[in-house]
């Protein structure tokens, strides 16, 4: 997603790169052996002979991905949930990360203890830790880098392209929060609820990656990506690699209360909630028969998992969205894309 750039960059004296190392990042290292205390010039593990490793890399650009004033905390959380969601849509389990942080001389030690702090907090939720990586100055905007690491089952990892004509479509969680909180951090979207403000938001700038979930639907999944473009783009991409076009039931797509609230019968902010992106919810396909374990691992994981389509045959990557009574919506666009 696109965010406004903006001159406002976060002030103080700046540390020199070792420095950074030693009191910030080092101690993101700590509990992973194989980061050897950061003081090598390459980290160094193994994987277990039944597992196979997954290696996923997303960069995130100051005014473009994230508000150059945003808080550092919710910048790092967002840094590293985004490619662990990559990892769950993959059925892997998280293993470690590495990090490269590209920052202007103005970014001073205040953002950098509010940045690590905010690794910190995740890097305990999720599991994971800090391996190695790279720090340097840059005159242009803030640049970061993530290239995570996950384990999967030998040979289980959940591919794009394994969907196939007649199985259902489904996705975790609710769709469209990310996508009103951009308009409203934008200042174009006025929300009177706070509440409901604050919800959507957050959900733009902390998304929870399904990493409870993804690693259970090895071997029920049959396709699986995570929603980063916007829900119909993302259907579009793994048809595209499956082979396969698709029915998008819009009105059997889960909405949170706070979205719901915001949107009303309005159809231009529900269009906006399947095409705007930012959701990072986990989208795949699976058979029919697969509905009775998907819906026991739904409420062992507490992750909502709802049925919202189904494959079919036809052209590759087409995508057709049906309303509440069946008619075909015309969506002005489908999802986000860079270039």
């Amino acid at each position: 997603m696109t965010h406004p750039a903006t001159d406002k960059l976060p002030t103080g004296k700046p540390l020199g790169e070792f420095g950074r190392i030693d009191r910030y990042f080092r101690p993101l290292a700590s509990g992973f052996p194989g980061a050897r205390g950061l003081a090598d010039d390459a980290a160094v593990f193994g994987v277990p002979p039944d597992q196979e490793l997954v290696v996923t890399t997303d960069a995130m650009v100051a005014g473009v991905h994230f508000f150059p004033d945003d808080a550092p905390g919710d910048i790092a959380a967002k840094l590293l949930r985004t490619n662990l969601s990559d990892l769950a849509a993959m059925g892997a389990v998280p293993y470690a990360y590495t990090l490269v942080t590209v920052l202007p001389k103005a970014v001073g030690e205040d953002w950098l203890a509010g940045f690590a702090a905010g690794l910190g907090e995740d890097q305990a939720r999720f599991g994971i830790a800090l391996a190695g990586g790279d720090s340097v100055s840059t005159s242009g905007p803030i640049t970061l880098s993530v290239t995570a690491f996950g384990l999967v089952p030998k040979g289980g990892a959940v591919p794009r392209w394994g969907g196939r004509p007649g199985d259902r479509v489904y996705v975790t969680g609710s769709i469209g929060d990310a996508a009103l909180g951009l308009r409203i951090a934008y200042g174009t979207l006025e929300v009177a609820d706070d509440s409901a403000r604050s919800v959507l938001l957050r959900r733009l700038r902390r998304p929870d990656p399904r990493t409870t979930l993804g690693p259970r639907l090895v071997g029920l999944a049959t396709g699986c990506l995570d929603v980063s473009d916007g829900l119909v783009a993302d259907l579009g991409h793994l048809c595209e690699e499956s082979g396969c076009a698709a029915v998008l039931e819009s009105g059997h797509v889960p909405l949170s209360d706070a979205a719901r609230s915001v949107i009303g019968d309005d159809p231009v902010r529900f269009a906006m909630a399947l095409t705007g992106g930012d959701d990072y919810e986990l989208l795949f396909t699976a058979a029919d028969d697969s509905a009775p374990a998907l819906a026991a691992l739904s409420a062992e994981t507490g992750v909502p998992v709802t049925a919202i389509g189904r494959l079919l045959d036809g052209p590759a990557g087409e995508v057709t969205v049906a309303d509440a009574q069946g008619r075909v919506m015309d969506l002005p666009i489908r999802g986000w894309d860079h270039f």
